[in-house]
């Protein structure tokens, strides 16, 4: 019974290894755990501390959507709003103090923490530092429990990655898997803390990029955020985040209104960004060159705090007066003032350097926005805009798609958020307009247009050449001379008289091929006869290395450049003992060239 659990882990082992799609099955099942167990965490702390200083300790009683009640049964404290300008200075404080002394290099590192992200993926080889993405998360708590303009997303994005680049660099991957496990874990993280598995994967995967979505990351990415949203459903239910009616598109004279809307999306959007750049890198980053950075997150939290104090709509992350717009419950007036009122006060929290994410502001006032243009058109015509709240949740869509250049995945979201497709005409419309207008204005300061732009993929014009050719069309099959790891150096100086061939695997007493020997290693020892008897291959030999019929050139190339051989021994796919022939480093060179010259021809 043990050799057969055996021979099934050895059979399972030997798939993780060689087969793709398994390997990656595996690897996002595990991300989606622990980015779904973090989501938990980061959830459960913002949920709890949020109503401990605001709630209880503030005495501010601030809606709630209907998914994310969890305190609610706890009283509210006697009413001290001027609490909530001395919890943001606090925090401002600590995360300055952490971030000067730990990551000064964040500061600058982009938006937020999905632009860290994209920024890790793109420049970075997909590497992000534990100490980043913790810090950066608990920091986060603080921000937005205090009532910092800033939403979750971001950060659980930054965390989810960060937990994916932490894995990929314990298992040893290459910066291109690493790159994949990154997108995998914040589409965990997004999918969870969304309760939109979709919409999560797809967001992660398209908003790295302009005009492009990184495809390879699919399937690791989707699996991560089933098994995160699963996870966090287990804790929280599987309501949505928003307790709302049903919505549905009656009539095509409501498509102008929609076409409006992207309009003005699009005009509030400009503005977000716009107001976002000038407030980080025209007034906060030259304040913080003169006061330092830890001052300056402290001035930026005490300015958010007033604005908050005042205006309690401003604060966290809003969702719950998002609720109340979507059900047609607060006045015109209001959704405007809290559109210019959102934009100032995301601006002043992330542009100082507090923590936080971009996601949740921009689709707050997304959803302001359309709420604004949907009651203007009920108000209009309300025998076509009859369901004004339904511009709220198109708004959400359509203004992220124009900030952040990502259609699908919000799209998705907002789907899934209306457990329907209702809306899906408006969606496509409002999202493909805001798209077109918005296309010179980018939230995320290190996204690129496509793949061809980033330095994670400078070099797919040969890989994508290379991993079409195997080593089966290209190697040399034939009798190979394996050496064992005793043969002295007077036998191998004979057997090397006897053979053109230059590459020799080395074998230990089991046939396992243990090292590679070239006749170059023993051209320095070949004439010492006093050495004949006493040296042996084993002490000349080189690491191993060996590759499979079906490998393909670029994993063959990689090979030849990690160990510099000539040749290396190609063995059986069913057998690792069994050597049936020799692969020239010159081949491989000679395929790529023939390659390409016939796909000039052809073109």
């Amino acid at each position: 019974m043990f050799r057969r659990l055996a021979n099934l882990w050895k059979s399972y082992l030997r798939s993780f290894s060689r087969i793709s799609h398994v390997r990656w099955l595996l690897l996002g099942v595990v991300m989606g755990a622990l980015s779904g167990l973090a989501a938990v965490g980061f959830f459960t702390g913002i949920e709890w501390l949020t109503t401990t200083l605001l709630h209880v300790h503030a005495g501010l009683t601030l809606p709630a959507p209907a998914g994310e009640s969890l305190f609610e049964h706890l009283a509210p404290g006697p009413h001290r709003p001027w609490l909530i300008p001395l919890y943001l200075a606090g925090v401002g404080l600590i995360t300055g103090l952490l971030v000067s002394r730990f990551i000064p290099e964040s500061v600058r590192g982009g938006t937020d923490g999905t632009d860290a992200m994209i920024n890790a993926f793109h420049n970075q080889a997909g590497l992000i530092r534990p100490r980043t993405f913790i810090i950066r998360g608990l920091t986060s708590i603080l921000t937005i429990s205090a009532g910092g303009s800033a939403g979750r997303e971001g950060p659980i994005s930054q965390i989810g990655a960060g937990l994916g680049s932490f894995i990929a660099q314990r298992l040893r991957m290459s910066p291109k898997e690493r790159r994949l496990l990154l997108l995998a874990g914040a589409a965990g993280g997004l999918g969870a803390i969304f309760r939109a598995p979709l919409g999560g994967a797809l967001t992660a995967i398209e908003v790295i990029y302009k005009e492009d979505f990184e495809s390879e990351a699919i399937l690791p990415s989707v699996l991560s955020s089933v098994v995160a949203y699963s996870i966090f459903t287990f804790f929280f239910g599987t309501e949505p985040i928003f307790g709302i009616p049903e919505f549905s598109f009656h009539s095509m004279a409501e498509l102008p209104f929609y076409a409006v809307l992207a309009l003005f999306c699009a005009g509030t959007g400009w503005l977000f960004v716009r107001t976002f750049e000038h407030l980080k890198h025209k007034v906060f980053l030259p304040l913080s060159g003169r006061i330092g950075i830890t001052a300056t997150m402290t001035v930026g939290g005490l300015g958010m705090g007033i604005l908050g104090m005042v205006f309690p709509e401003l604060l966290s992350g809003g969702y719950g007066w998002l609720e109340l717009a979507i059900k047609n419950q607060l006045p015109l007036l209001t959704m405007m003032l809290i559109v210019f009122g959102k934009i100032l006060a995301t601006g002043v929290t992330i542009g100082s350097g507090l923590s936080g994410g971009m996601f949740a502001p921009a689709l707050f006032i997304g959803g302001m926005s359309g709420g604004v243009v949907g009651q203007l058109a009920n108000a209009w015509r309300p025998d076509i805009a009859t369901q004004p709240g339904g511009y709220v949740l198109v708004g959400m869509a359509a203004f992220f798609a124009g900030v952040a250049n990502a259609p699908i995945g919000p799209l998705i979201m907002v789907c899934e958020l209306t457990q329907g497709y209702g809306l899906l005409a408006p969606l496509m419309l409002s999202s493909a307009l805001c798209l077109v207008l918005g296309r010179k204005t980018s939230l995320y300061e290190h996204q690129v247009e496509t793949k061809f732009d980033s330095p994670a993929h400078l070099d797919d014009a040969t890989i994508n050449i290379l991993e079409g050719l195997q080593v089966q069309d290209v190697y040399t099959p034939g009798r190979v001379t394996a050496l064992e790891e005793g043969t002295t150096l007077k036998a191998l100086t004979d057997i090397i008289a006897n053979t053109n061939e230059l590459t020799f695997p080395v074998r230990n007493n089991n046939d396992e091929i243990t090292g590679i020997l070239g006749v170059e290693d023993v051209r320095k020892v070949i004439f010492e006869d006093c050495l004949f008897d006493l040296l042996v291959v084993g002490e000349l030999a080189h690491k191993p290395a060996t590759l499979k019929p079906e490998d393909n050139l670029y994993t063959a190339l990689l090979k030849f450049v990690d160990t510099n051989y000539g040749q290396i021994p190609i063995t059986s796919p069913s057998d690792d003992k069994e050597i049936l022939g020799l692969l020239n480093r010159e081949d491989v060179f000679k395929a790529y060239s023939d390659t390409l010259k016939k796909l000039k021809e052809e073109e």
